[in-house]
């Protein structure tokens, strides 16, 4: 444990290692948790609805382990990315799960469904090691002057799969886990991270070629190898490489956005027939700084990683989505957006991301509804879109809180998640407060919509739950309890407004209640780009 939690590779390294090092655990049913919002008596559908919705356990250790792979459906789930081949969609993830159920049994593990809802295991994309790493490793440490290594410790890390052309390309994270110098990783930085990738023209084969290095973490002069005591995170390298998502702009360029923690995150310009930059003669060639949390000349520790890039042509904005703060527990979701690829990101309050602001809003933080331990950890996502059916959806691993009674480790059990995501009038992206389920959507009139509602208002709390209140949406158009002010539906739009702020509202799939019924969600942000979620009791 000492040797990973000093070593200076990533903070993912020192976050992995504490999210899957458990093993061989006993567990029982998950209880339910004391929040401020009371239970609701009744279970009656929601208008015009009859839905059999899912039913699986969140709390899955009883199946676990890999003997009951066929049973997971979004159990052991980590940094998914998400693709659509055919009838089938396809998620792709981390190398993670609880007690390590996945070991020896290959890497980029993947699993399929048709509708989102149910999921099929398939199997590991990448049966062996990634053996190219070592020999880029001594080609460098060659010109370097330095002797080469012989073992190497891999771990693999967050693939974005996308289309290019015919065929499917998978960038994926690979690190070896060994000092650069010597033993000590008190007095040496890590050997360095790198992205590689794998090409495949059927998802349903699973049978992916790999086409080895992309870009690697390249010295900027402005440290040396050296550490000056486990304290000292301000790493020798421009950009960390790891974290890769992928996107071809309307106009036909290629881009790999990367990085993770210390100096931000990078944009490099990809060739599409290669799938790798054009060039990588210079520092500079590594890619352009497109984000970041705060200054990087007095700062290269920065909580942020998992960035995740998309084009929406409805608004013509570029859409940085970021992961912010330690992932076991505090991981929350900022996103910021630009009208060129390469920046400047702005957030909601129209501050520059890319010279190191704040990012705002927020559109995913630790949080719990009534009757549920609620979920934390909800960040690093995927983000796509059903072109067919026009919906976009934002997903994510969502893990249990720390310690929960009865669940041995209960942090380490990391759920594969899939919500709606809707679009503000003003452009901007908000997430559905539960899970996607199919819930068929019906007509609701403001007397459907009048109503009590467990309403989260969240405000940024680090590593803390934002808890359920609860609001009454009153016949005569006020709103009552832990709000108050007024409300309107109208449903064209299908928004709600409270006290004049837009709510984006779907027929939902009421998770916390048990039984699991259909209910009315709604999602929105405050003013200064914090999430509203409510659901109807």
């Amino acid at each position: 444990m000492k040797k990973i939690t000093y070593k200076a590779i990533t903070a993912k390294s020192l976050n992995c290692f504490f999210a899957i090092a458990v093993a061989g655990f006993m567990a029982v049913g998950c209880s339910g948790s004391d929040d401020s919002a009371p239970a609701d008596s009744g279970t009656d559908d929601e208008p015009g609805q009859t839905f059999n919705g899912p039913t699986y356990a969140d709390n899955y250790t009883p199946i676990g382990a890999w003997a009951n792979r066929s049973q997971w459906n979004l159990a052991n789930v980590h940094d998914p990315t998400v693709v659509k081949d055919g009838e089938y969609w396809y998620m792709y993830q981390t190398d993670a799960s609880y007690g390590n159920a996945h070991e020896g049994h290959g890497h980029f593990h993947c699993r399929r469904s048709r509708d989102l809802v149910t999921w099929e295991y398939i199997g590991a994309t990448m049966p062996g090691e990634a053996n190219w790493v070592k020999d880029v490793i001594n080609e460098k440490r060659a010109t370097e002057g330095r002797a080469p290594i012989q073992t190497i410790t891999y771990g693999y890390w967050a693939p974005c799969v996308r289309k290019v052309g015919s065929k499917f390309r998978m960038y994926y994270s690979v690190i070896n886990d060994a000092e650069i110098e010597g033993t000590d990783p008190n007095t040496s930085w890590g050997e360095e991270s790198y992205i590689g990738m794998m090409e495949t023209s059927s998802l349903a084969s699973n049978v992916w070629e790999d086409k080895g290095a992309v870009i690697w973490q390249v010295p900027d002069g402005v440290e040396d190898f050296r550490r000056n005591g486990a304290n000292d995170w301000s790493a020798y390298y421009k950009y960390n490489a790891i974290d890769p998502s992928y996107i071809e702009t309307p106009q036909g360029e290629h881009w790999l956005i990367y990085g993770s923690w210390h100096t931000g995150m990078a944009a490099v310009q990809i060739d599409p027939v290669t799938g790798k930059p054009f060039q990588l003669n210079n520092v500079s060639d590594f890619g352009v700084r497109i984000a970041g949390r705060g200054d990087v000349n007095t700062n290269r520790w920065q909580g942020l990683e998992g960035p995740e890039i998309i084009y929406n042509p409805d608004t013509q904005y570029y859409y940085l989505f970021l992961a912010y703060d330690e992932l076991s527990v505090a991981y929350n979701t900022r996103v910021a957006r630009s009208r060129t690829i390469t920046g400047p990101y702005v957030g909601i309050n129209g501050q520059d991301i890319t010279t190191g602001a704040e990012c705002w809003p927020m559109l995913t933080h630790p949080y719990a509804f009534a009757n549920h331990t609620g979920w934390v950890g909800i960040s690093h996502c995927a983000v796509f879109k059903d072109d067919v059916a026009n919906k976009w959806y934002f997903s994510s691993q969502g893990r249990l809180p720390e310690n929960v009674p009865g669940i041995n480790v209960s942090n380490a059990v990391m759920m594969g998640q899939v919500r709606e995501m809707y679009w503000t009038s003003d452009g901007w992206p908000v997430v559905s407060p539960e899970r996607y389920a199919a819930v068929p959507q019906t007509d609701l009139t403001p007397d459907n919509m009048a109503g009590r509602y467990e309403v989260i208002t969240m405000n940024y709390a680090y590593r803390t739950q934002q808890r359920s209140l609860v609001v009454t949406l009153g016949a005569d158009g006020n709103l009552t309890g832990a709000m108050t002010g007024t409300w309107s539906y109208n449903n064209t739009t299908r928004t709600l407004l409270l006290n004049g702020r837009e709510c984006k509202v779907s027929n939902g799939w009421d998770w916390e209640a048990s039984p699991r019924k259909t209910t009315i969600t709604f999602t929105g942000l405050t003013a200064d780009g914090k999430p509203i979620w409510g659901k109807k009791m």
